[in-house]
């Protein structure tokens, strides 16, 4: 008669364990690392909570001196300078920015699909709209809850060229809150920086 062929247990036992190993090494692959958030998602963080900055100022005025020192910060010396964070919506905010008697000036703050957004409305007396009107531009990438800038768009150097004011076409305008200190507005090009700051712990009645 002849002897059934059984194998030695630890055979067995080791081929079982190489079979698991198999298994476990085919459904076990290393996981993925985890997606950071992408440039466009902290942009929107950043750029939410400096609008959120400014809408807090929503309904205040406040009083501004030029920290400048340039020869053509000269039509602002002497002045009262007020800002007022008059119009706000979920979307928009509108400030006019008073220079003495003069209130042709309006910085407009607007949410863009990539990002913020200033415009400037430039009034004559009339009410009507000045030839260098809504001129400004968009940001270009997250900027802080503090910061954002906004270098000239396209339609904007088009209307300086337009308007013999071409020493505009680089401007680089920038907007500052820190929350119960200061606002501060910027423009910069090439041989020239304009800076004025808003006092903000002091708000004026008008």
């Amino acid at each position: 008669m002849k002897t059934p062929d059984f194998k030695p247990a630890h055979a067995l036992s080791v081929a079982v364990i190489a079979a698991g190993l198999t298994l476990s090494a085919c459904s076990s692959e290393p996981a993925a690392p985890a997606a950071t958030p992408d440039a466009a998602a902290a942009a929107a963080t950043a750029q939410d909570a400096f609008f959120a900055n400014l809408t807090e100022l929503c309904g205040q005025r406040f009083e501004g001196k030029v920290v400048t020192t340039e020869a053509a910060d000269s039509d602002f010396v002497g002045k009262r300078l007020l800002m007022h964070v008059r119009d706000c919506s979920k979307d928009e905010i509108r400030i006019p920015f008073w220079v003495g008697e003069d209130r042709s000036r309006t910085w407009v703050v607007t949410r863009t699909e990539s990002g913020l957004r200033l415009k400037h409305d430039h009034r004559q007396p009339d009410g009507k709209t000045d030839p260098l009107h809504w001129y400004g531009g968009d940001t270009v990438n997250e900027g802080t809850a503090e910061r954002q800038e906004f270098p000239v768009d396209q339609e904007s150097i088009d209307l300086f060229n337009a308007q013999d004011a071409s020493v505009s076409t680089t401007n680089v305008w920038a907007m500052e809150v820190h929350p119960k200190q200061t606002f501060a507005y910027e423009l910069r090009r090439p041989n020239r920086h304009f800076r004025v700051d808003f006092d903000l712990t002091k708000p004026v009645a008008e």
